[in-house]
Parts: C-alpha cells; sequence; structure tokens
C-alpha cells in the first residue's frame, strides 16, 4: 500500500483546534459533515487530495459505526499520529456531548415531561427527522427490487421478533442475501470533483481516473491488535458483564454493541439503542425520544445522543459518570475498527464478495431504519392530530423547503410549547 510523505506530518494539538472549530459549527449530520471535512482538510488545509478523501469515504462507508466521525479519526490519524486520532475526536465529540449531558440534566430535574407541550413538539420533529432519512436512504441504498425486497424483509424480521437479536439478525441475512443475489459494480465509483462538492452535501462522483487509496502508516501488529480488541467488545465483553453483574460493565456493554453492529451511522443507531435503553427499562420512551429530538439541534455526530441516555440511565452509572461510559463506549469500537482495517483496505475495497456483501447490508439498514420510524418513533412521537400536524409540517420544512434539522427541531419545539 502507497505510503503518505511523512508519517506524522502534523501535531496532535492542531488536529484538535482544526476539529474543534468544526464540533460547535457543523450542523446537518453525516453527510453534511463530511462536505464540511472536505471543505477544511482539502480545500483550505490541504492535508490530502480529492482522490484519497474520497477512498476515505468509501472506507468509513464499508465499515459499522459513524461514518463521519471515522473519517475525522482517519485524518486525525494521518496527520498526528493515535494522539492526532484521539485529539480529532475529542474535538468534534465533545461540544455536542456537553450540550446534550446538560439537557439530560435539565430533564432529570423537571421530572415527568410526558404532556409537556415543547416534549411534544420535539418528538413530532424526531418522526419527520427519521422520516426524511429513511426516504433518503431508501432511494440510494434500495434503488432496485432486489434491495427494497431485502429491505421489507429485514424490516419484517424487526417487526415481528422484537428485539437486539433480530437486528443483528437482519443485518446478516441482509449480508448473506446480497453474496446470493446481488451483482458487485463493475467499478468502484470515481473522485469527487471539485467543482461540485460543497460544505454541505458528501462529494458527489465525477468522471475521472480511479482514486488512489488513502494511505497513512499503522503497523500491522498495532492494526490486528485493535481488530483483535474490537472482537473482544462483542464477546468477552458481554460475557463478563452477565457474570460480574457489574452496572458500570454493563452500560458498557449497551452502548459498545450499538457503535459495533451499526452500518450507515447516524439515525440508523436509533433501533439498537432503543432496544437496549428503553426495552430494557434504563431510559423512559419519553426521555428517549426528547433526547434524540434535541440531538438533532446540536452540532456534531449523532452518536453523542449516547451521553444524553447515559445521563438519564435510570440505574447503574449516571449523570456526567454515566454520559462518560456512555460516550466513550459507542465510539471505541468505530476508532478501533479505523486503526485496524486502515492496512488492509486497499485489498478489501476491490473483492466483488465484500462489495455485494455490504450493498446487502445497505438494504437492510433501510428497513431496519423503517422498522424504527413504526416502532417507537412513530407510536410514541404522534399522541394525536396537533403531533401529527407538527410532523407533517416539520417534514415538508426538511424535504420541500430543504430546512436544516437543527432548525426544524428547535421550531418544532418551540411551537409544541406554545401550542400543545
Amino acid at each position: 500500500m502507497t505510503e503518505v510523505r511523512s508519517s506524522h506530518p502534523g501535531t496532535a494539538t492542531e488536529v484538535f483546534w482544526a476539529f474543534l472549530k468544526l464540533g460547535v459549527t457543523a450542523f446537518g449530520g453525516p453527510v453534511a459533515h463530511l462536505g464540511y471535512f472536505r471543505e477544511t482538510f482539502v480545500e483550505r488545509r490541504k492535508w490530502l487530495d480529492d482522490r484519497a478523501y474520497a477512498d476515505l469515504v468509501a472506507l468509513c462507508q464499508f465499515l459499522p459505526g459513524p461514518a463521519s466521525s471515522q473519517v475525522g479519526m482517519a485524518l486525525g490519524l494521518q496527520r498526528a499520529g493515535l494522539r492526532g486520532l484521539i485529539a480529532a475526536w475529542v474535538a468534534f465529540t465533545l461540544p455536542s456531548a456537553m450540550l446534550l449531558l446538560l439537557f439530560a440534566y435539565g430533564v432529570t430535574a423537571l421530572g415527568d415531561l410526558s404532556d409537556a407541550g415543547w416534549i411534544l413538539g420535539l418528538q413530532a420533529a424526531a418522526v419527520a427527522v427519521v422520516a426524511h432519512a429513511v426516504l433518503g436512504m431508501a432511494k440510494s441504498l434500495t434503488p432496485d427490487a432486489q434491495r427494497a425486497t431485502i429491505a421489507v424483509v429485514s424490516l419484517a424480521i424487526v417487526l415481528l421478533v422484537p428485539g437486539v437479536l433480530a437486528q443483528v439478525a437482519a443485518i446478516i441475512a441482509a449480508g448473506i442475501a446480497g453474496l446470493i443475489w446481488l451483482r458487485a459494480p463493475d467499478r468502484l465509483p470515481p473522485a469527487p470533483s471539485p467543482s461540485t462538492a460543497s460544505p454541505h452535501e458528501a462529494p458527489q462522483p465525477a468522471a475521472s481516473p480511479a482514486p488512489q487509496p488513502f494511505a497513512v502508516r499503522v503497523p500491522k501488529a498495532l492494526a490486528i491488535s485493535c481488530l483483535a480488541a474490537f472482537a473482544a467488545l462483542l464477546t468477552v465483553l458481554p460475557l463478563a458483564a452477565h457474570a460480574t453483574g457489574n452496572a458500570a460493565l454493563g452500560l458498557f456493554n449497551v452502548f459498545a454493541r450499538a457503535g459495533a453492529l451499526v452500518f450507515g451511522g447516524g439515525h440508523v443507531v436509533l433501533p439498537l439503542l432503543e432496544a437496549d435503553t428503553v426495552g430494557t427499562g434504563l431510559v423512559t420512551p419519553e426521555a428517549f425520544l426528547a433526547g434524540y429530538g434535541a440531538a438533532q439541534a446540536v452540532p456534531g455526530p449523532l452518536f453523542t445522543f449516547a451521553a444524553f441516555l447515559g445521563g438519564v440511565a435510570t440505574e447503574g452509572p449516571t449523570g456526567v459518570l454515566g454520559a462518560a461510559i456512555a460516550l466513550v463506549a459507542i465510539f471505541l469500537p468505530a476508532g478501533l475498527l479505523v486503526v485496524g482495517v486502515l492496512p488492509f483496505w486497499d485489498r478489501i475495497r476491490t473483492l466483488p464478495l465484500a462489495q455485494r456483501a455490504l450493498m446487502g447490508v445497505n438494504a437492510g439498514v433501510v428497513g431496519i431504519l423503517a422498522a424504527a420510524l413504526y416502532t417507537p418513533v412513530f407510536t410514541t412521537g404522534i399522541t394525536g392530530i396537533p403531533t401529527l400536524v407538527l410532523a407533517a409540517a416539520a417534514f415538508v420544512a426538511l424535504t420541500a423547503w430543504k430546512c436544516p434539522a437543527w432548525a426544524v427541531v428547535i421550531a418544532a419545539g418551540l411551537l409544541g410549547w406554545l401550542l400543545l
């Protein structure tokens, strides 16, 4: 694999300040984040070129976890080694995590909020945001009959067999269906055109030669150790949490599993988190949807929703400690995979079997998110005609008027406070 000219051409401090600015200004979700990253690190700072950036985005879309955060981690790793990776994650994640933790304290102090108008507004906005995400993902990830069928079967599995295991089974089944039924693309997507990408959209393909791989020096021994640690999170950690009964370890296991098993990032983490928090009584349904709505109104990665959930947990570690455990746990698998897969990515990305399986998994993700749209989002968020009208208005604002999600959520909360 071709290596960069220097292992670490920058410093962790430089990485931290570059990503901190994005952490307080990058509204709009993972697709917008990728556009912000391109403008900052390709066009202005010139840490890498368009082709290397396109290859990095492809890698992070291939891996489970929050794609935009993984891109940021990889950029930090390339620029300043492991310290750069940590600096990029902390700076990009901490602002939204702190805001959501403050919101968690407010929800806890106010007590029962199930009938509060602003909470009903946030819940209605959550319906619109998830519906918008499902629609957008369906257009790009299920463009043909085969993948649409895989999505519907995944939806049926999740709705008919509740629980986390059903969601994992749906993802595995979708990957197998992709291997058997789908055909890999003839060639990988070309590099993005510098003239068409903007801070508010992901890089778009343009006619150009195949991109050069994103390259960074990672010792293979370190990479293999990270992959082994990732495997331990999925196998050893659940056994240890069950055997010890330790509440902190159990909380860590819940969020680590969510971070390790979600393909597509962003809203797709919702079903796993709901099953393991609301489904187990760790978080109330009303608090869950209120926090999810609030997460749309803050900058940075949506996975910082975990900080809110850890902060409002009804048992075990809660407050700052619960938020810190949940936040580290949900992002740890993503970091391990970035370091673990980079040395092998140039070979993996060209395997037709891997591409077909990923196409099936992506289609399955659409079905899983559609199931989450029905329950708990719609069944909890729509409490009557007023909230249905508010959700419909929010959906039109997102889809037809192209309003940013954070603005729609704030407006829905204010309207709920005034009218409901």
